[in-house]
């Protein structure tokens, strides 16, 4: 969306407008539940809406473009996960759930089904075997589209930390390819 059309689309959010909340959904939530969904948040349906719910309440102390509006976004969801992930700890248990999206409703292909689980099995692995800090900056700066510096800001670190734990989370990932057999 261009800068005009983020300019009109926030200050009809701002006055409640609701198919600018809805065009605002359409166009964070992916983001959001990607990043929630990666890194193995507690209900990360539940956590897409208390982001959403927070941006509603805060809207009016928002300023900036539409890159520090996905910033400003990504930042509050980092902060839902780390808590729920902390509340998830305290009680010792795992609730992580794997509810169907969607997009995973079988099509009838069986082949091409198996060959999508089999992939997104292997990119969880992938993710697993990475710090937590080096998980939250490959996915922030891929599905988030972020910069280093926008990266930095979600996650309360330096740039030059950020690009540290991409340069070594990436090194990490291009070694367990290198082990993986051959994509069928």
């Amino acid at each position: 969306m261009d800068d005009d059309r983020f300019a009109a689309v926030l200050s009809a959010a701002r006055t409640g407008d609701s198919s600018a909340w809805e065009e605002i959904y359409k166009n964070l939530s992916p983001i959001v539940m990607g990043y929630l969904r990666s890194r193995r948040a507690p209900d990360p349906e539940d956590l897409v809406g208390a982001v959403f719910l927070d941006l509603v309440r805060n809207l009016s102390r928002f300023q900036g473009n539409e890159r520090d509006f996905r910033t400003w976004t990504l930042t509050i969801a980092h902060r839902r996960l780390v808590d729920a992930l902390r509340k998830a700890k305290r009680r010792d248990a795992e609730i992580y759930t794997d509810r169907i999206s969607e997009a995973q409703v079988p099509s009838g292909d069986t082949e091409t089904e198996a060959l999508d689980q089999l992939g997104s099995a292997q990119v969880r692995e992938l993710l697993g075997g990475l710090s937590p800090d080096q998980q939250d900056v490959l996915l922030l700066r891929i599905l988030g589209d972020l910069t280093i510096d926008e990266t930095a800001e979600v996650l309360g670190k330096r740039p030059g930390a950020v690009k540290a734990l991409q340069r070594r989370g990436l090194a990490a990932l291009k070694r367990k390819l290198g082990r993986l057999p051959p994509y069928p």
